[in-house]
């Protein structure tokens, strides 16, 4: 018998990864890879909008995803968690294998 962690975990995994299918947020964690960044050095490395950085930030917070430290006048972001990294890494891994048939996938448009 399922107990209810484990009927929920597909649902929260699910949901993680739908915080991470958006190309925006993807962009700001892989600014942040390297170290932590204001929000004008993170719309620098994206190319985003700076209400647009603001509002994944914000997002990526409440998921716990990076997190924030005020040092002066600016506050700071980085990853919220190592493993982060090396999902993204893992992502990168994966994607040097399989990049064509991901590519070529119509189902996630």
């Amino acid at each position: 018998m399922l107990t209810d962690t484990a009927l929920r975990a597909p649902q929260l995994q699910a949901k993680l990864f739908r915080g991470l299918a958006d190309p925006s947020r993807l962009a700001i964690l892989e600014a942040l890879r390297p170290g932590p960044l204001h929000v004008s050095a993170i719309v620098a490395a994206t190319g985003l909008s700076q209400p647009n950085v603001s509002n994944h930030l914000r997002c990526l917070s409440e998921c716990g995803l990076v997190r924030a430290e005020t040092r002066g006048r600016f506050v700071h972001y980085q990853l919220g968690d190592e493993r982060i990294d090396q999902l993204l890494r893992l992502a990168d891994e994966l994607l040097a294998d399989t990049a064509s048939g991901v590519r070529a996938c119509g189902q996630y448009e």
